[in-house]
């Protein structure tokens, strides 16, 4: 099936549902399910943005950037998964937990102000993926508009960019809870380190990477390609006395290289397949 095709069948399934409240992060997916929405639907769709300690206020700014640009209305809301030990205990089925504090509260607030549905951004290959949130947003009458389209990642990159969105190609950037290896307790603290140093590694020029945080050590992970650079450029003492004044005792660079989903490879093949 072409790009045009699930553009139309999108298009389509947003005339179905009449108005809709959007589960909207700003990241490339659930904005191009934003755009789509409000394409359709006008004011009779809504974007929602959840904050919590794991979203950097930075993603905060580029969503509300992003909903003006589309034109679709927009409103904050507050998510409280740090309250929740189940959370922050930080096991393999964390998402799940974070997913249903989001609902939880989205829910609630599309049935008072009059949206039947909430709809999110996953897509079709984070179904293959290990994503125990999305059994949390199902058990919760969420609607996945791309996964039920079947639109893959990339596609949701193409039919973003021939509409025109200047952020088509947008880094993913997952929740700063993902930086974290199961079973280490996730606090506000941590979780502000590692926002600073992906912070000031964007400022530095670098921009697909993460900083994943084990301990006192901090792992900076860049797209492989980039290691060469980032050693022979960057002034590493600086670095790593930026990162030291933020409380790690070790910077270290992984050699592999970043990957998405790479903290899962610890978990057995049996808990990917669920």
């Amino acid at each position: 099936m072409s790009w045009t095709e699930k553009l139309e069948q999108l298009q389509a399934l947003f005339n179905e549902v009449d108005q809709a409240l959007i589960a909207y992060s700003g990241g490339v997916d659930s904005t191009l399910v934003a755009k789509i929405a409000y394409d359709v639907l006008g004011d009779r769709a809504l974007a929602v943005t959840a904050v919590s300690p794991s979203l950097l206020p930075e993603e905060l700014e580029d969503a509300k950037i992003q909903a003006a640009t589309i034109g679709i209305s927009h409103k904050i809301v507050q998510t409280q998964e740090m309250d929740n030990p189940n959370y922050t205990s930080n096991p393999v089925n964390r998402c799940y937990f974070c997913k249903s504090e989001l609902h939880d509260t989205l829910k609630p607030l599309a049935l008072e102000l009059g949206y039947p549905y909430v709809l999110d951004g996953v897509n079709a290959d984070d179904l293959h993926d290990y994503r125990p949130g999305i059994q949390a947003a199902k058990e919760r009458g969420a609607r996945s508009p791309l996964a039920e389209i079947g639109v893959t990642k990339a596609e949701v990159r193409q039919i973003s960019q021939k509409l025109g969105l200047p952020w088509w190609d947008k880094p993913a950037q997952p929740c700063l809870s993902s930086r974290f290896p199961y079973g280490e307790e996730i606090t506000i603290a941590k979780l502000q380190r590692v926002g600073r140093a992906e912070i000031y590694l964007r400022s530095l020029g670098w921009q697909n990477l993460r900083v994943r945080s084990q301990g006192d050590t901090a792992k900076i992970e860049l797209s492989p390609d980039k290691i060469k650079d980032f050693v022979t450029m960057t002034d590493l003492p600086s670095l790593v006395s930026v990162f030291q004044t933020w409380g790690f005792i070790y910077v270290t660079l992984d050699l592999e290289g970043y990957r998405s989903g790479k903290l899962n490879q610890v978990l057995p093949p049996v808990a990917l397949q669920k």
